[in-house]
């Protein structure tokens, strides 16, 4: 593979970056855009949860089969492809008339962004080494960090100001111009010899499909007993055992049997059978990639969480608009900008490993610093100083974390790794995502019951009014406050809701130390493997200057 030159390089990021953004802002807009495709469809409340996680379900389901395509087709050849995929389904999904359509597009969404994730970060391992390789990650995962902060924003402007269809129409143009930049700046990537495991890709699309379903929707299904009936195709699942709880068990018979059959076809001695293996359980004995692996999935307990319950708690406690409540969130992208422009000349004086373990110390200030300040009329520049300063650990932690883990994995099995890479953080933000809003809406139900019952509201009008506010996330709120006569109800919920950010606050903070002190089992063999690079790359890193 002829390599491009230094300025193309860089150029070829961005169009990556761009890439990249596209799927993560994809993941947090609709949350925002709900409520106005529910009105605007007619949609009901099972049609938009799964409007919601589809997406999500779906991307994680194939994370593991794409990361081996781009390694047999190339990473370039199945990046250009999801982007297209991502694209022509973002036409669908804004042309949608009817919630199936738009469910259907977001299925084929999510597929599209399996296809994106893990090429990108085996395009940037490939592409970049040394210093240079380290500032490539850093703009990487600054972008997820931004994109994640501006996606609330994006949704609430174009859901007041212009319609819910162009938080997917404009990833059509974008599309156009990331498959473009690729094509025209990035190298084709090298392939190698080998099959799909069809099996294997089978069990783990099962396997991590059920497990993703089941920490999203367990909250509203119930973990154990059903407590929410679930209707897909017209089939409702309403009693009995919990639709999450079979899901969870289907989940680890079937991730087992894909272990059990990726451990034989790894260690089978069989070249052919060794050709079609869906992930290389030998990349484990890489200290590196095992322990990083673990680090990655830890923090992704507590790194993003928060952002699912914050835009609530700025609504419906502060009374921001959808668009104000975005706005609030933009210090965590101007944060994580922050942090890609001060890891460059960091990058001479401290490794890679050590910008991670600054960024986490730094996420774990501000989650702490959240849990702090939280009030029912917290003033919007102590959240934003803290959400700054969350910002900043997520520039940090979020791209060196990755480029970590892959430092030592020969570029054979780039594409396993960075699929194997992108289901660890997937998996992790997955369940942090289920952990906090589960500790929110349990603090907030439980809070308020107690207030309620404390002044004297019966038991039963003090259950169904906390039943309100906790099954519309705080949305009854407004409406309680309107009438005189539950406005005390209202006070309430919002100390309530306070409550369940301040604990969420505090809890991911907790897992991010967690994820801090894993670090720690993460060799320096990884920093030793960077600096050689950097030895051989010459002067790449310098080459910022020129773009």
């Amino acid at each position: 593979m002829r390599d491009p030159s230094p300025a193309r390089r860089w150029l070829g990021l961005i169009a990556i970056a761009l890439g990249v953004a596209l799927i993560v802002v994809d993941t947090t807009i609709v949350n925002v855009i709900v409520p106005s495709v529910i009105e605007d469809l007619d949609t009901g409340s099972a049609q938009a949860q799964w409007i919601q996680e589809s997406y999500a379900i779906v991307f994680a389901a194939l994370l593991l089969l794409t990361g081996r395509l781009a390694d047999i087709f190339g990473a370039r050849r199945i990046f250009v492809a999801g982007v297209v995929v991502f694209g022509a389904t973002s036409v669908l999904a804004g042309l949608a008339p009817g919630s199936g359509l738009l469910i259907l597009a977001r299925f084929l969404q999510g597929a599209g962004a399996a296809m994106i994730l893990p090429t990108s970060l085996s395009l940037l391992n490939a592409t970049f080494t040394g210093k240079a390789r380290g500032q490539a990650f850093a703009i990487w995962g600054s972008t997820i960090g931004a994109a994640a902060a501006l996606g609330p924003l994006l949704g609430g402007w174009l859901a007041e100001h212009v319609s819910w269809r162009w938080a997917f129409g404009i990833n059509v143009p974008l599309s156009v111009i990331v498959a473009a930049g690729v094509l025209l700046y990035m190298a084709p990537s090298p392939r190698t010899k080998g099959r799909v495991d069809v099996p294997g890709a089978v069990l783990s699309a099962v396997g991590l499909g059920l497990l993703a379903f089941g920490l999203v929707e367990g909250r509203t299904y119930g973990w154990i007993v059903s407590i929410e009936p679930l209707e897909v195709l017209g089939v409702s699942w309403g009693s009995g055992p919990s639709p999450v709880l079979v899901a969870l068990v289907l989940c680890a018979v079937t991730l087992f049997a894909f272990v059990r059959r990726q451990i034989a076809l790894s260690r089978g001695g069989d070249p052919a059978r060794s050709s079609r293996v869906l992930m290389d359980v030998r990349l484990f004995s890489i200290s590196s990639f095992r322990n990083g692996n673990i680090a990655t999935l830890i923090i992704g307990l507590g790194e993003f969480g928060i952002v699912a319950v914050l835009p609530l708690w700025l609504q419906f406690t502060l009374g921001y608009s959808a668009l104000q409540a975005g706005l609030a969130l933009v210090p965590i992208a101007i944060g994580s900008f922050v942090a890609t422009g001060a890891s460059f000349p960091l990058a001479a004086k401290v490794p890679a490993l050590g910008q991670v373990r600054i960024g986490l110390a730094l996420e774990v200030v501000g989650l702490a610093g959240v849990g702090f300040i939280a009030a029912p009329d917290s003033s919007w520049w102590a959240a934003a100083l803290m959400l700054f300063v969350y910002g900043i650990g997520v520039g940090f932690a979020t791209a060196q974390v990755t480029n970590v883990v892959l430092a030592e994995v020969p570029h054979e099995s780039a594409g396993q790794g960075s699929g194997i890479q992108s289901a660890f953080r997937q998996l992790g933000s997955a369940l942090g995502i289920a952990a906090l809003t589960t500790v929110f809406f349990t603090t907030l139900s439980t809070n308020l019951r107690d207030r309620l019952s404390d002044a004297g509201v019966p038991g039963g009008q003090a259950d169904r009014l906390t039943g309100a506010v906790t099954d519309s996330a705080g949305a009854a709120i407004g409406p309680l406050a309107d009438r005189p006569e539950t406005a005390s109800v209202a006070d309430a919920a919002r100390s309530a809701m306070t409550d369940g950010v301040a604990v969420g606050g505090y809890v991911a903070a907790g897992f991010v130390v967690l994820g801090l002190i894993a670090t720690f089992l993460i060799p320096a063999a990884s920093a030793t493997a960077t600096a050689t690079d950097e030895e051989a790359a010459g002067d790449h890193g310098d080459v910022v200057a020129q773009v």
